[in-house]
This record gives C-alpha cells, structure tokens and sequence, in this order.
C-alpha cells in the first residue's frame, strides 16, 4: 500500500491516511457493516463495548480470509450521534495497531 497525504490538503489526524494506493493487488475482500453483537453473547451495554465489539467481528471476518488489521484499506462508520465521536476514534486507535492507516468516512445518521 503507498499512502497519499499531499500538503495541499489538511495532515490527517487521529490515525487516518488521506488515500491509499494498492498497486498489483490479487485479493479484494469486501467486508458488511458489522454490527456490535457477539455470537452467542447478545449486545454489550454502552457504546464503548459497542465499539470494541464490533471492531472484533471485522477481525474475525479478516481472519477467516486469512487477513488482519493491516489489510484494511477503507473503514465507513456510522454513529447515531456526533458526542460518540471521540470516543470511536480513541477505540479504533486503540484497537488497530499503529502503523494501521485506512482511509476512513465517518457518517453521523438519525437511527429510524
């Protein structure tokens, strides 16, 4: 993966690349949304749980497909409110390692 964070445009922050380049990828895994539910366990109380959760489903999927957390490319959130913010940032940081840089969109949407 080449990263692509030209000075023209603000320095992401928060543990983000602008853009990635994949140059002579043979596999693309397509991941669903993944919701906050352990198998068999039910939804943990509190968004921080919440969070963490379903960061771990992503990295079962990953892992079935023989990948991690370094293969990520493109993260799309959703959140119900812009308070939770913060706190997903400082989870995803938490739980991707360091040199782990998707691109990432955060959408804040009304839950129906």
């Amino acid at each position: 993966m080449i990263r692509h964070d030209p000075s023209a445009v603000p320095a992401p922050v928060g543990g983000y690349s602008q853009a990635l380049e994949l140059e002579g990828a043979q596999r693309l895994l397509l991941v669903s949304g993944q919701i906050p539910e352990a198998a068999g366990s039910g939804v943990p109380e509190g968004f921080e749980a919440q969070c963490r959760q379903a960061w771990r489903n992503v990295f079962a999927v990953l892992g079935s497909a023989g990948m991690d957390a370094g293969d990520l490319v493109k993260v799309t959130t959703y959140l119900t409110d812009r308070a939770q913010a913060d706190a997903k940032g400082r989870i995803r940081r938490e739980m991707l390692p360091p040199a782990t840089r998707p691109a990432l969109t955060v959408i804040v949407a009304q839950t129906l």
